[in-house]
């Protein structure tokens, strides 16, 4: 009988669910919608209990469709950086799960920097001071928890990350643990140790005894507990951050390859034979697993973080009042052969990589009396590629060899027109996976890794996989010219103030 992974891709706006046969097929799939709320400007929130609800969901949906197919295994990859805090007696959350879009903490970001600990915190964890990672966030929580600091250091609280209360759920309190690629997103691990680090637990205010257990991406964590449709005993072989997870499932093993995910956000990455620093871009984990007993594999990644893609998308639709927000903003986009010089620098949260800017405000400009909606529409579509360029080259820049190709990934490569502009817009190829869902695949991947489907990353290489490329065709003089005028739109819309941190990561 063939053997199945079930991967669980818990995502920003909605959670899926992959069964996927040992010969790379996909048994079956399903996915449920995740709300988010909005609570002031700037916050962005989700309910823990939700999140928990849309897995069983989708899951449920998932095996029903799967008739006598039944997982041996499961894989989760999460939306990264987002932190809750939850009683372990009782498992029930303490507030809401911060999302990596909330800027809540930017206060005492600012904080930080002004203590002048962005320097020590970027060479210890790879990352910049920015409200977008895990541990202000976790420390916002603690501070309107009655008695949070004391309960969370007495082990009476836990606090994780999506992956961490995903498995806390489903072994039903067995496991409180985590793996390297999202702890890596918290700044609280020191990546040349790859263990929680004591210094920055305490610039924090994070107590130990509250954090997960570290271990590798694929690695078993524990097994099911019976709830609704989950049958109980199946082992969990994986955890991994979604980003991470699709650089694993485009089969990206080696240095020399970067992939793109198109979602909400946007994640350029690229692995790398060690760390590596650069400016305005991030340093991570990009997976680990188990080689044997105490033996552990750990690839290092390069990474460029962009706060608002598709999202940039669904506001124009919600700001425009359609009907079917993003849907009918992608079809207003194609109803016109460019943007007729319109730009948006969706700044809505300040500007990621490689500007990291938290000052930067949103700005359409470039307006005419010739203007329409659909030329605003254009250009919210536009700047997902213009944004990708921005932070390509700052990678290729790093890594001081030239990209050859983009491997691209995620809902936003459903839309051929971006795709071609990218390569446009790139002056390269770009790659699309004809998987949707490629950070569900990584997942199951990597816990079949863990329980022996796969037997190896030569036999998971070897796995089929559907690719479409896109050639770049645009005129030499067309691109400089709509990519200056980027570059410009995106200089107006950077709010120099005292304290903000200016092309720093």
């Amino acid at each position: 009988m063939p053997r199945y992974a079930l991967a669980i891709d818990q995502g920003t706006t909605n959670t899926k669910a992959l069964l996927v046969r040992e010969d790379g097929a996909i048994a079956a799939a399903a996915s449920r919608p995740v709300p988010i709320h909005f609570p002031q400007p700037g916050w962005v929130e989700q309910d823990a209990r939700e999140l928990w609800q849309s897995v069983l969901g989708a899951v449920g949906e998932c095996l029903g469709r799967a008739g006598a197919a039944r997982p041996d295994v499961i894989g989760i990859s999460n939306q990264r950086e987002s932190v809750l805090v939850w009683e372990r007696a009782s498992g029930q959350p303490i507030g809401p799960c911060l999302t990596w879009q909330c800027r809540r903490t930017a206060p005492f970001c600012a904080e930080l920097r002004a203590r002048g600990l962005n320097a020590l915190l970027t060479r210890r964890t790879g990352l910049a001071i920015d409200p977008v990672f895990s541990a202000s966030k976790a420390r916002w929580l603690l501070d309107r928890t009655p008695h949070g600091n004391a309960r969370a250091a007495n082990g009476e609280l836990a606090i994780g990350t999506v992956d961490s209360w995903l498995l806390w759920n489903l072994t039903a309190g067995a496991a409180h643990a985590t793996d390297l690629t999202n702890a890596s997103r918290t700044q609280l691990l020191d990546l040349s140790r790859l263990q929680w680090d004591e210094e920055l637990l305490s610039i924090f205010g994070i107590p130990a005894a509250a954090l997960p257990a570290l271990h590798p991406s694929s690695h078993i964590y524990g097994e099911t507990a019976a709830c609704t449709d989950i049958p109980a005993g199946i082992p969990i072989g994986a955890l991994a951050g979604d980003s991470h997870a699709a650089l694993f499932g485009h089969a990206i093993f080696t240095p020399g390859a970067i992939k793109a995910t198109y979602g909400t956000g946007s994640s350029l990455m690229t692995i790398t034979a060690q760390p590596v620093w650069a400016a305005g871009l991030s340093t991570a984990i990009a997976w680990s697993r188990d080689e044997g007993a105490r033996e552990t594999e750990t690839k290092f990644a390069l990474e460029g973080n962009i706060f608002t893609t598709g999202g940039a998308v669904q506001w124009l639709g919600e700001f425009l009042g359609l009907p079917d927000p993003v849907e009918d903003a992608v079809r207003l986009a194609a109803s016109v052969p460019d943007s007729a010089g319109v730009y948006l620098v969706p700044a809505f949260a300040g500007l990621g990589a490689p500007h990291w800017n938290d000052a930067a405000r949103g700005l359409l400009c470039g307006l005419t009396r010739g203007s329409g909606a659909a030329h605003a529409a254009r250009a919210a579509v536009d700047s997902i590629a213009y944004q990708v360029r921005d932070v390509l080259e700052a990678m290729e820049q790093a890594g001081g060899a030239p990209i050859p190709a983009l491997l691209a990934d995620g809902g936003g490569t459903r839309n051929a027109s971006l795709m071609q502009f990218q390569a446009d817009i790139l002056d390269r190829p770009v790659v699309r996976s004809a998987a949707a869902d490629v950070s569900a695949m990584g997942a199951a991947w990597l816990a079949g890794l863990a329980s022996g489907i796969w037997p190896s990353l030569h036999a998971l290489a070897a796995l089929p996989r559907e690719e479409q490329r896109f050639e770049p065709a645009m005129k030499r003089e067309d691109r400089a010219r709509l990519y200056d005028g980027w570059r410009e739109a995106v200089r107006q819309a950077i709010v120099t103030t005292p304290g903000a941190p200016a092309g720093k990561a």
